[in-house]
């Protein structure tokens, strides 16, 4: 049976990792369990931060929080309501889409660089991470950038760390930036577009100066499969605004004339805005109970659409469009096609995947990050060894 360590404090969690370091020892890291779908490796010991949980501080007025990195990710939002604010980048809950438990924290949010809808105008979750507290491979506690937004010593080390997915260092605290939460919102929905017409409505609206916060982009394929089939038949192309009242009913007025010229068009209100974009977040259509493999896929916008469009040739594939359609989720019928989505991927001027879900041993054997360059690799290399010279973390997370 594998052990697992759920240290109550940072000393204990340094301890920890610098007996594995004497005894060279390989760790898997483990936040709240949401994303982990890989078996632990025989002989492996996982480190869990679940013990190091409870907002440290946290200033509204300066709109920033520290929390210990084991803190649930809803208890870090419960308090951020009271005061009627929010984390800009909407980070996503996966936990249905990939058959997992579990319970999200906000170290594992940032570890794995989770970013949902708005990440596009509003930067992912390393864009608004102040600082960090962690333990590195050799057992010693660092500590990297600050608790305000003028305090920048460190901020690009701790900026390293958020998306790596447990493989240079132990997460042990967050500092993170803070945003209002509007005051209202409204989406914008343009029916009957074909994936390349709603690629270029998209672009329309983002060059226009309405704010636009959330575009994306629902195929008749999945479009039933939201906010309970309550969008107008037909494909939907999405457009969320977000603000004061008026000013949204303002711009609402004038996105919706602009989009006309593209299709029929229809406006939700906020409450049903908010399920719908909580549903794109966390790729609902998805959280269908099969292991069919699911591919997370970040290309250029304009690219997305062309992507799904070549892989239809050749194989069987379900998608839908996040980030103006730089955001793909894919769902393939039976294999994965890794070698062919990768191929394709090159083709339309590059990207990033990520096998987020598939049977056991179809993950096991298929290659789940997108393969690096020679050169990125080399850096990626030089890094590792200067957080984890001992190569002790092991990351078996995906996501």
């Amino acid at each position: 049976m594998t052990p697992i360590h759920e240290p109550l404090s940072e000393e204990a969690a340094a301890r920890l990792v610098h007996v594995a370091a004497l005894t060279k020892s390989a760790v898997v890291i483990r936040g709240g369990g949401t994303r982990s779908l890989h078996a632990t490796p025989e002989g492996t010991d996982v480190l869990s931060a679940r013990g190091l949980n409870g907002i440290v501080a946290y200033n509204p007025a300066e709109m920033t929080m520290t929390a210990r990195a084991g803190t649930p990710l809803e208890t870090v939002e419960a308090a951020l309501a009271e005061k009627r604010q929010m984390l800009a980048f909407e980070p996503n809950d996966l936990r249905a889409a990939l058959g997992t438990s579990g319970i999200p924290t906000i170290g594992g949010v940032f570890a794995t660089n989770a970013s949902g809808p708005r990440r596009f105008v509003a930067g992912a979750a390393r864009d608004s991470l102040l600082g960090v507290r962690f333990v590195n491979g050799r057992g010693e506690v660092v500590k990297a950038g600050g608790r305000v937004m003028k305090n920048v010593t460190g901020l690009d080390l701790a900026k390293l760390l958020a998306g790596s997915h447990g493989s240079l260092a132990l997460l042990t605290e967050v500092t993170f930036r803070l945003l209002p939460v509007p005051e209202t919102a409204a989406t914008i929905v343009v029916s009957n577009l074909n994936d390349a017409e709603a690629a270029a409505a998209m672009a329309t609206a983002m060059s226009m100066s309405v704010e636009v916060s959330g575009a994306a982009h629902l195929p008749e394929s999945v479009r039933g499969r939201f906010v309970g089939g309550a969008l107008p038949d037909g494909a939907a192309t999405v457009l969320r605004l977000e603000g004061l009242a008026a000013s949204v009913a303002v711009r609402a007025e004038k996105l919706g004339a602009a989009m006309a010229r593209f299709g029929a068009v229809s406006q939700i209100e906020a409450e049903t805005t908010r399920r719908l974009w909580r549903e794109i977040r966390d790729a609902a259509p998805y959280a269908d109970g099969t292991p069919r493999p699911l591919w997370r896929v970040s290309v250029a916008p304009i690219a997305g659409q062309q992507l799904v469009a070549a892989l239809r040739l050749e194989t069987g594939v379900d998608a839908f469009y996040d980030w103006q359609g730089g955001l793909v989720w894919l769902r393939m019928e039976s294999d994965p096609e890794a070698a062919l989505l990768r191929r394709y991927i090159k083709a339309v001027g590059g990207g990033h995947t990520t096998l987020l879900r598939a049977r056991p041993e179809v993950l096991a054997a298929t290659e789940t990050v997108q393969p690096q360059s020679d050169a990125v690799a080399a850096l990626s290399a030089r890094v590792k060894a200067s957080f984890d010279p001992n190569a002790l973390f092991v990351s078996r997370m995906v996501g």
